[in-house]
Order: structure tokens, then sequence, then C-alpha cells
């Protein structure tokens, strides 16, 4: 529903008044219904907000909920039921009246009037109890009963759960959270008092049990939720602290996801399945190399399933150094791994893109995120080398990204090389060496597309100059 704002003007004179609509379908399509007339409101139009106006109407008359009475609402609603009542009624007959005369049974509803009554202490409800339900479904009670966590511990520990699934706040912040909510109801005297550093040191508990809780809960996850246990991903980021952190021994500068290098930080990975659940995680210096991290998280992984053999990692081509990808096939459980190969090594497939024989064509179906995008095709190709297995694709919507990133540093990179030139001729940029340095350095900051370019300074001259690549970009921009 909505209101809409009408105008009529009479001996130029102007009019106002508004009207209660609502979006219906029709065999012609979206129309808009009037539901009833609402005067020109002048008693309230100078403070009202319509749009949440509208709102409050629709779900007072769907009978949804109740709030705090609003004399507008009030009004327009009395409007709208008075309208719809007058449209619904039917004249008696006189068989309906000697029936209605005749029945003496009491009613099977009883009629309230939404005015009086009043809502105290309004609080949210259903996300709590739904994260309660999802709780007790995942076993966590015993889970964290069998790590040794006492009744208090795992009562904290849901509370923070359910915080950081309906609205993460800080530690400090969730005592005023719990007080919006429904929380103490759904526990009822079973919750112990909520306070800043009840949780601090409700999590001094929980970490020394870190490991046991993931696998029991991994192995509760697998059977409810029947979840694919021979792909895993692997990935890192980061988290950094504003004060000193002199009593974590973990917290060093490094390099900040956060572009936070002011501060110290730790790094953290996690392992998730192939359905997106959580299998492991680590925390890791702060100043660890992603490249570092990946023997250590195997042997997470070893804990987690079991030593299962045969097993796929996935990483990204950040931590895909040769070391990393031996270290993943020669561990004691043989894994497997897919990883993004990095771009040097993708160029060392141009034959192989330029022969167009061998490709498969697949069709890659809309995401669940996004059911109604476009489907998509890809063009693979299998590759064997070195004893691996490379899948080259070829898709239109990694081609048109590419393009578009590429295009845009080819920009920057022309502007840079104008710069250059200018100064050249302008005489603030005398020196030969100081010349080739900067070339050197434009070539090392755009090396997607200073590759595609031949670059030349006369030094008699003094002309700077240069020139497509166009046969080497071409063969370069399908890869």
């Amino acid at each position: 529903m909505f209101i809409k704002k009408t105008t009529k003007t009479v001996n130029n004179k102007k009019y106002y008044n508004y009207l209660l609509l609502e979006s219906v379908s029709t065999d012609k399509g979206p129309r808009h219904k009037v539901i009833c007339s609402l005067g020109n409101l002048k008693e309230f139009i100078d403070t009202a907000n319509l749009l949440e106006t509208a709102r409050k109407v629709e779900k007072v008359l769907s009978g949804l909920t109740l709030f705090e009475s609003d004399p507008l609402v009030d009004f327009i609603v009395d409007k709208a039921q008075i309208n719809t009542n007058d449209k619904n009624a039917e004249k008696p007959t006189k068989s309906t009246l000697s029936n209605t005369e005749s029945v003496n049974d009491e009613p099977e509803f009883a009629v309230i009037d939404t005015k009086s009554i009043k809502l105290d202490n309004a609080c949210e409800g259903g996300s709590i109890h739904v994260a309660h339900q999802m709780w007790k479904h995942l076993e966590l009670d015993s889970i964290l009963g069998m790590s040794g966590l006492d009744n208090k511990a795992i009562a904290l520990t849901e509370v923070l759960t359910i915080n950081r699934l309906v609205e993460p706040l800080s530690e400090h912040a969730v005592k005023d959270w719990a007080k919006r909510t429904a929380i103490y109801d759904i526990f009822g005297g079973d919750l112990p008092p909520i306070n800043d550093t009840a949780l601090y040191r409700n999590l001094d508990k929980l970490y020394p049990h870190r490991k046991e809780i993931e696998h029991n809960l991994a192995e509760v996850e697998k059977k409810l939720f029947n979840l694919d246990q021979t792909i895993y991903l692997y990935d890192l980021t980061s988290t950094y602290f504003e004060g000193t952190s002199l009593l974590n021994s973990k917290a060093k500068r490094g390099y900040s996801r956060d572009h936070r290098n002011d501060c110290k930080q730790v790094v953290v990975g996690l392992v998730l399945n192939k359905d997106g659940f959580p299998v492991a995680h680590e925390i890791f210096d702060g100043n660890r190399s992603d490249t570092t991290t990946v023997n250590d998280i195997l042997n997470r992984l070893d804990e987690r399933t079991n030593g299962q053999k045969g097993l796929t990692v996935v990483v990204d081509r950040g931590m895909a150094s040769r070391e990393n990808l031996k270290s993943i096939v020669n561990h004691k459980n043989q894994y497997n791994y897919i990883v993004a190969s990095r771009q040097p090594e993708r160029e060392q497939h141009l034959a192989y893109f330029e022969d167009t024989g061998d490709w498969q064509d697949i069709e890659r179906s809309s995401s669940i995120s996004n059911p109604c995008q476009k489907k998509s095709r890809v063009l693979i190709k299998q590759v064997e080398k070195d004893d691996e297995l490379h899948i080259l694709c070829v898709s239109d919507g990694r081609i048109q990204k590419d393009k578009a990133i590429r295009e845009t540093k080819e920009q920057k990179f022309i502007e840079d090389l104008k710069k250059l030139e200018k100064s050249i001729v302008g005489g603030s940029l005398t020196s030969n060496d100081k010349i080739y340095e900067k070339i050197g350095r434009l070539k090392e900051r755009y090396p997607r597309v200073a590759k595609y370019y031949f670059i030349n300074f006369d030094t008699n001259t003094r002309l700077l100059t240069w020139q497509e690549n166009k046969e080497l970009k071409d063969a370069g921009c399908q890869a």
C-alpha cells in the first residue's frame, strides 16, 4: 500500500487530496486500486511520514502486528474499514434476519478495539528463536559439555553466537543488545548475568578447546546436512588491534588487508568444505607470510577429517608456490589440489588457446544468490603437463572483465607516458639516466599493458616515442 497526493485547480485555487492505494495484478499488468480517499490531511500532513504511515496501515489492516498508537494511522484505518464495509454490505433478506434472530450461540470470535491496546517493552524475538532452535539441532550444548564447559559457559557462548548471527556487536555492547531482544524470555531463568567481563572470560575458556569443538561440530553438520567431505577451500584474512597488544604474542605488524600497517594484527586461516561450512581455523602471527601457512593448515585438516586420504584442497594463487603444491601432494594423506595459475604460467599456454580444437562447451547455471542471472557458457580444454592436469577456460564474462581492467590500466599507462614526454620536452627532466629510470618504473607499475608496447627514447632528438605491438597484444588478450 502507499499514499498518493492529488491536486485539482478550481478558479486558480489548488485543492489537495490524498488517496490510499494498493498495487494489484490484472490481465493487463499491474494497476493501482483506490482503497479510500483521505481528504487533504491538513491536520497531519506537516509531521507525517507518508511512506512509513502506509506501511503501518497495511500491517494493521492485515492484522499482523500492533504498535504504539498513531493518530494518522488510526484515522486512515478507520477510513479504509468504513469504505470496505460499505462496499461489502449486502441488503438483509427475511431469511437471513430470521436465521440471525434464531441463533443464540456464543460468537466464535471477539472484537478487540486496537485503539485501547498499548505496547510496552517491544523486543525482537523471531530471529532469536530461530537461532536458538538451530543451536539445539547442532547439539552444541552437548558438544561444549564434552569439552568441559559448565552450563554458565555454554549459555554465554550461545548468547555470543546468536548475537554474531543476528546483529554482530562487540562484547561490551552485547549486554544492551540482549535487553532489546527476547533472549531472556527464551532462556527463561537459565541465563546467567550478561556483562562484558563475563563474556571476555568465557572466550578465554573456549579457545583452548577449539580443536575438539570444531571436530565434533563438523561431524554433526556432516550428518545433519549430508555435506560433501571431499573438497576443502583454504584462505586467509587478517584482523588488526587498535592498542599495543603487549600481552598478545601473535600480534605483530605485517601485510594488512585492512590497509592498517600502523596497527598490530594477527592472520586468520580458515578451511571451508565444498558447501561453505567451516571445518578448521588457525591463528598465525601477524607477520606470517601466506605461503608459509599451508603445512600447518594441512595438519589441522588431518585432525578434522580423521586422516582421510585423497581429499582435494583448493588454494588461491597467492599460496600456489611450487613448494606448497609439492607439500600438498607429498603430504602423508596424499592430498590433491586445485589452484588458479598465475599470470606468467597462463601465458605459457598461449599456443593451446590459439588451437581451436578439443574445446568443450559448458553451460553454467545461474547462481543460488541470483537465480534470475542469465546463464553463461564456458569453453574448456584439458592439457596434461608435468604430471598436472591444466584446465584452460575461456568465458565471455572473464574476457570482458579482463578487457575492462586492461583498458583502464592502459589508459593510465598512456597518460603517464605523456606526462613523462611533457617533462622531457619542457626541460624539467634532462638526465638520460633519470629518463630511462622513469621508463623502467612505468613498466614495473603497469606490467599487464607495458609488455604490449615498444617504448623508445632518442638521446639525440630528445624524443620519447611508443608504439603498440598489436600482434602480441591480440595473442595475449585471448588467454
